[in-house]
């Protein structure tokens, strides 16, 4: 009989698993066997009166196993306590502070029921196509946060929390996943190891990177220059720049798609095979219901998001924080706290390839997908949203891909490396907290 591989667990790991349970007693528990109650509140892979004949038992007990399972899917979502709480405190016009801290911890959990719902539907889809929806819906709360703030104005906010979701994954994801990957795997004092990746795969997106920064510098130059000599069109130009810009990495985006999915997947033959080996179970949930789930849950997100854009400019008044630090630190820990735990998770099982494409392709997305998607609904709906962003902003991000581009070039990764990325995060993290709230007020910032 063979030994049942090794299990880690994950950000999907149920916190109630019958299957454990059996092993550690000697035997199966079968459903009649357990306490009703336990059964009907606790059992992760059984609810009773799901075969009962009558309709609304049935759909009553389907219901709510759809709900159990979703509760127990993650250890953070005993924060979804804060869903209510934060949507009655923005509704009834509690203290801006209070406001905007119940809604940030209610949109973790969120973020992981998210995730979740995903994972279920992916595995019915196939790898092609569930890596796609994997990574479309994981970048959703940014998304859906980014396009509240938008259509509200707050245009520091989106270009912020841009930014701050690439350098999250850049830094903080990838510092991570070496540092602990590297202490794991470090091998014997004086004989040290190293964790290795596909160096080609790595290239490739880090050359997509220095390109997306380059789409940040240039429009920075052109209006410092335009600025310099005295140019009135100096906003128009940057905002046509912006446009045509974002159309083009647009297309980009899509090649670099069929590149990975299609014409060139052998090279990311590693990463799928560690994806294949991580999502072995089969899925818990129906793609109907995880579609239910996901939409409701994405519908939750808009609401808290709404309720903490909101109150923002409130939070800057009072707190003296800038809004680049709350977009560029703040809202992308809320929204990338689940690819956080799946990419450490695969890292110290030693699945740098996994790890990488988690960390990675999240920011790939965000610099070329979602970044000039925004500039294109801005453009749609008169929000003049540009690629123009704050001189400091786009001299960090440029600095960090240059860093990261330098770390993984090689193919190689250590716990020394990654604690170079965490110190160059938590330093950047650290100049936007001590700058004043109107010190980064952008002069030349479009602003309508």
């Amino acid at each position: 009989m063979n030994p049942e591989p090794n299990r880690v667990a994950g950000e999907s790991t149920p916190l109630f698993n019958d299957e454990q349970l059996s092993r550690d007693i000697g035997h199966v528990i079968q459903p009649h066997q357990r306490p009703p109650v336990y059964t009907f509140f606790f059992d992760y892979n059984y609810t009773p009166g799901k075969d009962s004949d009558s309709l609304a038992v049935r759909s009553l007990a389907r219901t709510w196993h759809v709900i159990k399972v979703t509760l127990y899917s993650n250890h953070v979502n005993f924060l979804l306590v804060m869903v209510p709480i934060g949507i009655v405190a923005g509704a009834v016009g509690w203290n801006p502070t209070t406001v905007f801290t119940l809604n940030f911890f209610a949109i973790i959990p969120l973020a992981a029921v998210l995730s979740f719902a995903t994972e279920q539907i992916a595995m019915k889809l196939g790898e092609s196509m569930g890596g796609l929806l994997n990574a479309t819906f994981g970048n959703a709360v940014e998304l859906i946060v980014s396009i509240v703030a938008l259509k509200d104005g707050q245009i520091e906010v989106v270009q912020s929390s841009m930014l701050g979701s690439i350098l999250s994954n850049l830094l903080l994801v990838m510092g991570m996943c070496f540092f602990l990957g590297g202490l794991c795997h470090r091998g014997q004092t004086g004989s040290g190891t190293e964790q290795g990746f596909s160096a080609t795969v790595a290239q490739t997106t880090c050359s997509l990177m220095t390109l997306s920064s380059a789409s940040l510098v240039i429009p920075a130059a052109l209006y410092a220059v335009m600025n310099q000599n005295g140019s009135d069109d100096k906003f128009q130009v940057a905002l046509t720049l912006s446009r045509a810009t974002a159309i083009i990495l647009l297309l980009l985006y899509i090649l670099y798609l069929v590149f990975q999915l299609r014409t060139h997947s052998n090279l990311f033959d590693a990463e799928s095979q560690n994806a294949a080996e991580l999502e072995a179970e089969q899925p818990i949930m129906g793609a109907i219901s995880s579609a239910v789930v996901l939409v409701v849950v994405t519908v939750l997100v808009a609401i808290c998001a709404e309720y903490l854009v909101g109150s923002i400019d409130d939070i800057v008044e009072s707190a003296n924080l800038s809004k680049a630090f709350i977009g560029l630190i703040l809202i992308p820990i809320v929204g990338n706290a689940a690819e956080h735990v799946t990419a450490v998770v695969v890292a110290l099982r030693n699945k740098m390839d996994l790890a990488m494409g988690v960390a990675m392709g999240s920011s790939i997305q965000i610099a070329l997908g979602l970044t000039p998607s925004l500039v294109i609904l801005g453009w749609a709906i008169n929000q003049p949203m540009s690629l123009h962003f704050e001189t400091f902003e786009t001299v960090a991000f440029a600095v960090s891909v240059l860093v990261a581009t330098y770390t993984v070039q090689d193919g190689k990764s250590n716990y020394l490396e990654g604690a170079m990325l965490l110190g160059l995060y938590m330093i950047i993290a650290i100049a936007f907290y001590a700058t004043p709230s109107d010190a980064l007020h952008k002069a030349g910032v479009i602003t309508g």
